[in-house]
């Protein structure tokens, strides 16, 4: 049966005691019997993550955390997906929910101004219109909309350093100068949105909900976002249908890899790519080829 499974995207910036973290941790693992997996990152700034399960069960799931939250607006993507995109329901307890590095940030504070996909796409279409992807240089290769600046991060910490060195002292009025960012679930550019509004700019926004929430909403022949959108689960990629996109992974280095780089020289399956060839040593590769062994009998098995 086709999208047997419901996927939910969420964030939501809020403040959230010690001890409650604690009890919402052991309230979101029950759900785990209910056949629910996925990655919930919980702070005292809020919760981040992606559940997959069946219909039913992840409502009653986001329904709870509404709740629990005290909010009708999580952010929430919605997709589907004919397989788990998850092992296994993971809850994990971070500083931030997502990692920028600088405690000073709030965007329940300070944050720049949303907007939806048709506005979004008004925006960007203005040539005086500052466009920024948010996300890491290997995400932004398989897609992003056009003239958007990449700043080539390896991660989100990074972004506040690339801001520093380069978009301050390109940028002469900070007050007058219109820029628009957006990142895979609207996260990053959330907190991002943040980040400059503290440094002096004014004319600040971002996409809300992200590339997902935009490819969910936008009618496809009005889409100007281009290539596939990485996600962090099992389906490496998704299309501008939301449907898992062409990707897949390199067990060995973690980079997503096009049909084409799999047909290289350099790939072998489970223990290196042309990404990661210089990257391991002869004992990494005899370790990877030992797990990938496995791999291959877990997927005989199923």
């Amino acid at each position: 049966m086709k999208n047997t499974y419901k996927v939910i995207s969420l964030y939501y910036f809020c403040n959230i005691g010690k001890n409650e973290i604690l009890d919402i941790k052991e309230r979101l693992l029950n759900f785990e019997k209910q056949h629910i997996t996925g990655l919930i990152i919980l702070g005292e700034e809020g919760i981040n993550g992606t559940i997959c399960g069946p219909k039913k069960k992840i409502d009653l799931l986001f329904n709870l955390l509404k709740i629990i939250l005290k909010t009708s607006d999580l952010n929430e993507k919605i997709s589907f997906s004919e397989k788990k995109i998850f092992k296994k329901l993971k809850i994990k307890i971070k500083p931030e929910i997502v990692t920028i590095g600088i405690k000073d940030i709030n965007p329940t504070k300070k944050k720049g101004r949303y907007l939806d996909a048709s506005n979004w796409n008004k925006l960007i279409e203005n040539e005086d219109t500052i466009i920024i992807d948010t996300r890491n240089y290997y995400e932004v290769s398989l897609g992003t909309f056009k003239n958007a600046i990449n700043p080539n991060t390896r991660n989100f910490r990074e972004f506040p350093k690339w801001v520093s060195s380069k978009l301050d002292k390109s940028i002469k009025d900070k007050k007058n100068c219109t820029i628009a960012m957006f990142c895979t679930g609207g996260i990053r550019c959330e907190k991002a949105t943040s980040l400059l509004r503290s440094k002096g700019y004014k004319n600040v926004f971002h996409l809300k909900g992200g590339i997902l929430k935009y490819l969910e909403t936008i009618e496809p022949d009005k889409s100007l976002y281009e290539g596939e959108c990485y996600v962090f689960d099992d389906r490496v990629t998704v299309n501008n249908k939301l449907k898992k996109g062409s990707y897949s992974i390199c067990h060995a280095c973690g980079m997503p890899l096009s049909i084409e780089n799999k047909k290289r020289a350099e790939y072998i399956e489970g223990i290196q790519c042309h990404f990661c060839i210089n990257k391991f040593t002869d004992i990494d590769r005899e370790r990877f080829a030992e797990r990938q062994k496995q791999f291959s009998k877990e997927k005989k098995i199923t």
